[in-house]
């Protein structure tokens, strides 16, 4: 199987890279985190590089653009420690009001492809742990239109969306619903993450709210997997970059007389976290790929790419402070900011844990063995 990256592919690599290496820097990147975590800003200037229209079809003013192509800037995002909503606001929007109608299409996808717009995905709910079938928000129809009540939590860049996809349990099962950000009873109380970014807890009380799609289960388990290849894209560009500036410090670090990268035990380590470096690339690969699979196949493998890409993070987060030393955990320090964006990271979309029950769930039928 050819895994190298057409040229169109290396060309989106190497302008997503040189728009880091030129504006984004880690003293701007440190700035906006100690700043409160605000990305708006930052999310225009993805869209003037034409990011934003990554995954927008080409009838409403996007690229219409693939996974593949998604996976690298990702990657390059990672790497470049960007903390900008980018895969909910540009990769998974996108793939869930395409099931709207087209007024709302019309009215939101072009907005979304020139970053005038930001519209995320708020599902978490504190007694789902990661369920996406367990929807407490519920959503009736008053008026001649809808109204959703409930409470999601955790909703990334929540205080600076324009709106949110809301899954909801109406009396004939999951929808999915857009709710403007000034709709009426919507409150929303902001705060700042440890990565650096920011989220929100929403509250719904009767707010009118647009049905994007009913019956949405299947649709947002597909834009819930979208978001997982994002994660995994994510952290290889993190976890590359992570280990890259611990290789040149052990080259400058001295003890005895001597770099710590000539002491065998040392080089040992880097040598295991190259490793699960390796590890996570491929799988973040296969779970790119396999996001065109029937559902079946296709959550199996999402799930098995997380809980692998979860175990790298650790190894690779925890190996790397460890050989930096005391200076690895200072906030001052790169290094620092990477092993807490990679930690969010195991979290994001089903931590480790979740997804190992996800993967054992469906051994059951195969007793462990995969066709």
């Amino acid at each position: 199987m050819d895994f190298d990256f057409d040229d169109d592919q290396n060309a989106l690599r190497d302008a997503v890279r040189r728009w880091v290496d030129k504006d984004f820097g880690f003293e701007r990147r440190h700035a906006i985190a100690k700043g409160g975590g605000a990305t708006r800003e930052v999310w225009r200037e993805l869209a003037a590089l034409g990011l934003t229209a990554l995954a927008v079809p080409a009838a409403h003013g996007g690229m219409g653009f693939g996974a593949v192509e998604a996976m690298v800037v990702m990657e390059e995002l990672g790497r470049g420690l960007v903390n900008a909503p980018y895969a909910q606001g540009a990769l998974l929007a996108p793939g869930l009001l395409a099931h709207a109608g087209e007024a709302v299409q019309a009215g939101w996808l072009p907005r979304i492809a020139e970053g005038s717009a930001l519209v995320v995905l708020a599902h978490q709910e504190r007694p789902a742990r990661y369920r996406t079938d367990q929807v407490g928000s519920c959503a009736g129809e008053a008026g001649g239109g809808w109204v959703v009540s409930g409470r999601k939590s955790i909703v990334p860049a929540g205080d600076e969306a324009d709106a949110y996809v809301v899954p909801a349990h109406s009396k004939d099962g999951i929808h999915l619903f857009l709710v403007a950000r000034d709709a009426a009873g919507l409150t929303l109380r902001g705060y700042p993450t440890q990565d650096g970014a920011r989220a929100a807890e929403l509250t719904f009380a009767d707010t009118p709210a647009t049905l994007v799609a009913r019956d949405g289960l299947a649709m947002l388990e597909r834009a819930l997997d979208v978001g997982i290849a994002a994660a995994c894209a994510e952290a290889v560009g993190l976890m590359d970059r992570l280990t890259a500036i611990t290789v040149e410090y052990m080259n400058t670090r001295k003890q005895f007389g001597v770099p710590i990268a000539s002491f065998q035990a040392l080089r040992h380590r880097i040598a295991d976290v190259k490793m699960a470096l390796e590890l996570g690339r491929s799988m973040s690969y296969y779970a790119t790929l396999k996001l065109g699979e029937a559902p079946p196949a296709r959550r199996r493998a999402l799930s098995q790419a997380k809980v692998q890409l979860g175990h790298s993070m650790r190894f690779v987060g925890q190996q790397c402070i460890q050989l930096h030393g005391g200076i690895g955990v200072t906030d001052e320090y790169l290094a620092s900011h990477y092993f807490k964006r990679l930690t969010m990271l195991e979290t994001s979309f089903g931590d480790t844990l979740h997804h190992l029950g996800e993967v054992s769930e469906r051994m059951l039928d195969t007793a462990g063995v995969f066709a």
